[in-house]
């Protein structure tokens, strides 16, 4: 298995699985190449670097497709098992942060528990807005 190492914004999910959360705005220095990764941005970035996924998702908003999202996140999960898995957005904060607390609940955190872990673990600001959270909430019917 292939790890981040002591990477700044890897978070350990609940199930052991890690996964680097940045902004794509962030410099890159000194940080491996991920092995897949799902951006979360209003414009596909077009990185031919390494495979990803976009998922087309405005700045403080929620995910012009709620399915597009969680079939790319739970790519991201599986691939986690035994792949750097990067998520980013542009600041790395509110949309990287509920992808973040969406992975945390794939690997078996409570969705009541979801936002505080994601804050704890990754980002005091992470997932930015009700709507976020309230997406986050929903979780459970999906």
């Amino acid at each position: 298995m292939d790890s981040w190492g002591a990477v700044v914004g890897v978070v350990e999910l609940p199930d052991g699985r890690r996964v680097r959360g940045t902004g794509l705005r962030r410099p890159r220095r000194g940080v491996a190449p991920p092995d897949f990764a799902v951006y979360l941005l209003g414009r596909d970035p077009r990185v031919s670097d390494w495979p990803y996924r976009w998922v087309r998702w405005r700045d403080f908003g929620l995910p012009a497709s709620t399915v597009d999202a969680m079939t790319a996140l739970r790519s991201a999960h599986e691939r986690a098992a035994v792949e750097r898995v990067e998520i980013a957005c542009g600041g790395g904060v509110g949309r990287t942060g509920t992808a973040l607390a969406a992975l945390a609940v794939m690997g078996g955190l409570d969705v009541d528990e979801a936002v505080t872990w994601v804050r704890r673990h990754y980002h005091p600001r992470a997932v930015e807005t009700r709507r976020q959270r309230r997406w986050i909430g929903g979780l459970v019917t999906r």
